[in-house]
Parts: C-alpha cells; sequence; structure tokens
C-alpha cells in the first residue's frame, strides 16, 4: 500500500481547519500533519513537517496571502499549494498559479469536489473548476496554466521588469536557456513579441507599468 499523502491546512477560522481535518481524517489516503492560521505559521508548518500539500486559505487574517504563495514555492519548490479562496476571481487563480500554486478551489464546492481537487494537486496536476477554466480560456489566461514550473518563475520575474541577464542570475541558468524559456512562452501563450509578453507578464501578475525588457 502507498503511503498516504501528507496535508498542512492553514486558514484562519477555525471552523475551516477543523472541518477540513475531520473530512481528511476519514480518507485512508489522506493524513492532516499539522495546521496553522496565519502566513507565519504557514512557514514554520512546512519547515517542520515537510508537508506533500499544504491547503492555503487565500486570505489569512484579513491580508493578502498570494505573496506567501511565491515564498513557498520559492523556499520549497516540491511543495504542492492548493488554493481555498471566496473570491471567485480568474485573476487571482491565474496569478496564483504562475506563482507556483497547483490548484485554486472555491470554498463554496462540495466535500467530493475538494477531495478531487486535492487529491489531483497531489498527484501532481494542476486544479482549476471548470467555470474558473473556461473564464481563463475566455481571455487567453488557460494557455498560462500549461507553461512549466520554471516557465512560469520566468514569466513572474519578467512581469518584475528583470532583464535576461538578471532572469537568469536570479534562476541560476545561462541568458541562452532564459531566451529559450522566454520563446516558448511566446509560443505557448501566442505572443509575437517581447513587448507583447511584458504586457501580458504584466496584468497577469496584476502589477502595474509595462515597461520594456531585453
Amino acid at each position: 500500500m502507498s503511503p498516504a499523502t501528507t496535508v498542512a491546512i492553514v486558514d484562519d477560522h477555525p471552523v475551516v481547519r477543523d472541518g477540513l481535518a475531520f473530512l481528511l481524517g476519514e480518507q485512508p489516503d489522506l493524513r492532516v500533519v499539522g495546521e496553522g492560521s496565519n502566513a507565519g505559521e504557514a512557514l514554520q508548518l512546512v519547515e517542520a513537517q515537510q508537508p506533500d500539500v499544504l491547503v492555503l486559505d487565500l486570505n489569512l487574517e484579513g491580508k493578502d496571502a498570494v505573496p506567501l504563495v511565491g515564498e513557498l514555492h520559492q523556499r520549497w519548490p516540491a511543495l504542492r499549494i492548493l488554493i481555498l479562496s471566496m473570491h471567485d476571481e480568474d485573476l487571482y487563480a491565474e496569478r496564483l498559479l504562475a506563482l507556483g500554486a497547483q490548484g485554486y478551489v472555491m470554498k463554496q464546492e462540495e466535500p467530493a469536489e475538494f477531495l478531487r481537487a486535492l487529491r489531483k494537486v497531489a498527484s501532481g496536476e494542476s486544479y482549476l473548476s471548470e467555470r474558473m477554466k473556461a473564464r481563463l480560456a475566455s481571455r487567453g489566461g488557460q494557455a498560462a496554466i500549461r507553461l512549466t514550473a520554471r516557465e512560469r518563475d520566468v514569466l513572474g520575474l519578467v512581469a518584475e521588469g528583470l532583464g535576461t541577464r538578471e532572469i537568469g542570475e536570479q534562476l541560476g541558468m545561462s541568458a541562452k536557456t532564459v531566451d529559450s524559456h522566454r520563446r516558448n512562452i511566446r509560443d505557448k501563450l501566442g505572443l509575437e513579441t517581447s513587448r507583447d509578453l511584458v504586457r501580458y507578464a504584466v496584468r497577469w501578475a496584476g502589477m502595474p507599468g509595462d515597461g520594456e525588457v531585453s
């Protein structure tokens, strides 16, 4: 028998945490290894327990958890992150997937759908509801989901205004490799020029600005 997938839960509502822990406790293939209520506890929990999957509320104690996703992915690239949110916004989902999350599920979903999302993320796949996929596809965002994790890393740094050399230094790769990733991203997203790539990256990351990078 395969070992159970280990799961950590971070949500600032005790009732939500308790409900999720109870639900997961009834699944023989899943095991809860810890719970937290804020960003600091999330980081401590992942460091201490090294869970396979982190179930993360998008808002922790009234604060946006988006930056936390990027930090978690940077520090623990193998960690699978499933976002649990009340916000039905495609911009959040697209941005979070690019930052390193693997799934985005609404708190209003049925327990069976939450479990399906969790197992899909644990298996190495990405998860979005059909409704969310349709919204992203309607404005071309669906293509970003097909990017590899490294391509999403490059896209995020493009959004920050970094050039090829700077991206290479940040990610520990050659300028030639960065250029290759940028070409692949443009091909997958159907973008013709570097300026188109920058504009897409900035919109996708939700950051101001529209500068060219080389």
